[in-house]
């Protein structure tokens, strides 16, 4: 028995090795050496093992980069050598002063070697790594006490958990790097699009969405946002030697922890200045935000005797880029309506040049924002391009006069007159009108969706006629379409009309579940939905359900209560779907116990079956207990092929998932011998 236990805690090791030695090849080279199907492969048998054995199961796996429960607050974490800030140089001749101020300080008559790295516009984190195992991740904070981040840090998938031996030399006992967290540029957008689509405000910038991932007291809602770490700089390092800041920066990129590639030696002032000119006129091909770069003294012997003033190194300077920026006159605030009825005031402003663009409108987020920076109506503000794309207040310049009135969120939408809601302790507003014409066209789009009433055809040009057209003003309008509506609409002949109507017929009959999620009210998805229809069995009893009643839903709190019943509690949504009900017919939820060949599976189907519709299979196998995809991937366990299979067939088999087909699918769900 002891042998059997030695042969597993040996294969735990080695898979723990080979998977921090993928993820570093994966994550910080960007040069994987397998497939994704081979790495879950060793991940899944990692998850084995340690479930058949949890004594094993050690703070630095790889398996336990979300296991920390929620915490209440953030412990104070102080840094053994206080994590300075950095003095600017705002033009080339202040870059110049610097230089010439080391070599006055260090008596030298030649060029000093600096290396220069670029300035990310990001979070600043201390990790502390203790015979090779990360211990502590932690904010900058004042620069001596920072908050304890470390299962939030655990989450970013390009810091090891366990450091790489190196082939040549050995692991630091004591390792303690700075670096940047940064939220890329395109998960910022994907983020706040997801926001937007939830009915959450978007983050102002990049910035502002890795600060809030990071500070975050769920660590899975750290983990659901892809954080980067780009490490720059020591703290207190025991067991090893870094002669340079060049040698450190290639010695942690061997333990396994990412540098940015973009650093560069550079011999003397003026090779710093050509890297800054370089470096400025590529930041917008960059997928991170960056506001300058940082030069720093090579030698750590010529730091040491450099030393310090302030809180401010003498050894290293943040030379920033040119600001794209730009004053212009508020006319007046502006409140639009977004797509899930979510309210955004925006500056109607005098047209302005920005970084070759001409401004007229800034979006304010939110009254919070609003008046943290006291923004009002005839202001003189100063303009900047966030990530030299979305343009936003940075602050006030000039006031317009002491009478000015402070903005007001409207107690009604201004597009349709219905409520405003406001929940306590959130900064967004949001009509609750589900008919205000400004929410229409998303309405529509997600009412005619696959998790909803399916309905195909219904693309984003046609939804924008019907709506502009006045052919739908509200859900119910879909179901009394008429042929000679659609044919007068652009690119609609009648095969194309009739085939819609065709779709629009079948999606008269839809689940409980279905229905509920196609009503749209904020927070409500596809698996609260499900629930809430298990548990009323039918719409009207929902419809009447009281706050203390809807709690009583598995899954529901207090937020999402509300939410539901403010929406019924509006005469206008009762009245819409009062209309809706008159033209489909609602059936049971589908139900189905969970069954052990579909558990935590993830399909995908392709080709037409024979004895289902692809929506019936999809929801038959979400409620077995698996999962459905729309595409193949290497996370993919099986492809149900029907007749006439797509190019997912090819897919799949191209990535080795196993493809199975209707009858042995039918037999998973127990539906056949």
């Amino acid at each position: 028995m002891a042998e059997a236990a030695g042969d597993v805690r040996a294969e735990i090791e080695r898979l723990r090795e080979l998977i921090n030695y993928h993820n570093y090849r994966y994550y910080v080279l960007d040069s994987p050496e397998i497939t994704d199907a081979e790495y879950d492969q060793l991940m899944r048998r990692l998850e084995q093992l340690e479930r058949e054995h949890p004594e094993l199961i050690t703070p630095d796996s790889p398996t336990q980069r979300v296991g920390a429960a929620p915490s209440e607050q953030f412990a104070t974490v102080r840094h053994r050598r206080p994590m300075l800030s950095l003095s600017n140089a705002m033009n080339e001749d202040e870059m110049r002063e610097f230089d010439a101020r080391v070599r006055r300080m260090l008596r030298l008559d030649g060029e000093v070697e600096y290396v220069s790295e670029v300035k990310l516009d990001g979070v600043a984190v201390e990790l502390v790594y203790e015979n090779g195992v990360l211990t502590v991740g932690s904010t900058r904070g004042d620069g001596i006490n920072g908050e304890d981040v470390t299962q939030n840090i655990k989450t970013i998938k390009s810091v090891p958990l366990r450091l790489i031996k190196p082939r040549h030399g050995r692991l630091p006992t004591l390792l303690e790097v700075r670096g940047e967290v940064i939220l890329p540029r395109k998960a910022f957008e994907r983020l706040n699009e997801e926001r937007i689509a939830k009915g959450e405000p978007p983050f102002a910038n990049p910035r502002n969405a890795a600060a809030g991932s990071l500070r975050q007291l769920d660590p899975r809602v750290t983990a659901s946002r892809p954080l980067d770490l780009f490490c720059h700089t020591p703290g207190v390092i025991e067991g090893v030697e870094f002669k340079s800041q060049w040698e450190f920066l290639q010695g942690i990129k061997e333990f396994g922890l990412k540098v940015n590639p973009l650093s560069q030696i550079c011999r003397g002032v003026e090779d710093v200045l050509a890297y800054w000119r370089k470096i400025s006129e590529m930041r917008h091909e960059l997928d991170y935000d960056a506001d300058g770069i940082v030069a720093k003294v090579n030698s750590f012997a010529l730091q040491e005797q450099l030393g310090e003033v302030s809180r401010s190194p003498r050894w290293a300077i943040a030379f920033k880029f040119k600001a794209q920026q730009a004053e212009t006159k508020i006319k007046r605030i502006v409140v639009s309506v977004g797509r899930t009825g979510s309210l955004t005031p925006v500056a109607e402003l005098e047209p302005v040049q920005l970084a070759g663009v001409t401004i007229s409108s800034a979006s304010l987020h939110n009254l919070d924002e609003i008046r943290r920076k006291d923004i009002r109506e005839g202001d003189t503000v100063l303009l900047e391009r966030a990530g030299d794309v979305i343009p936003y207040v940075v602050r006030v310049t000039k006031k317009a006069s002491p009478r000015a009135k402070p903005f007001e969120m409207p107690t009604h939408c201004p597009e349709c007159g219905g409520a405003v809601s406001h929940e306590p302790g959130e900064v967004a507003y949001y009509c609750v009108n589900v008919n205000c014409p400004a929410r229409m066209r998303e309405s529509i789009r997600h009412f005619a969706s696959k998790a909803c009433f399916d309905i195909e055809g219904l693309g984003d040009k046609l939804v924008a006629q019907l709506v502009e057209k006045g052919l739908v003003r509200e859900l119910a309008d879909l179901f009394s379409l008429k042929e000679e509506q659609l044919v007068e609409l652009e690119r609609m002949g009648k095969q194309s009309a009739r085939k819609l109507l065709a779709n629009i017929q079948r999606a008269r009959r839809v689940t409980l579940d279905r229905l509920i999620n196609a009503l749209g009210i904020r927070h409500v998805g596809e698996h609260t939905a499900r629930q809430l229809a298990l548990h009323f069995g039918n719409i009207e009893r929902l419809r009447k359900a009281s706050e203390e009643e809807l709690r009583q839903v598995r899954d529901i709190g207090p937020e999402i209560a509300a939410s539901i019943a403010q929406y019924f509690a509006e005469p206008r949504n009762q009245k819409a779907l009062d209309r809706l009900l008159e033209h489909i017919d609602v059936e049971p939820v589908f139900t189905a116990k969970p069954r052990a060949a579909l558990q935590d599976k993830t399909f995908v189907l392709t080709g037409t079956l024979e004895s289902m519709s692809r929506t019936e299979a999809e929801r038959k196998i979400l409620a077995a207990g698996g999962k459905v995809s729309s595409s193949v991937s290497s996370k993919t366990d099986y492809v149900v092929a029907g007749a006439n299979p797509g190019s997912k067939l090819d897919r799949a088999r191209a990535l080795g998932v196993k493809v199975i087909g209707e009858e042995e699918f039918l037999r998973m769900l127990g539906e056949k011998e």
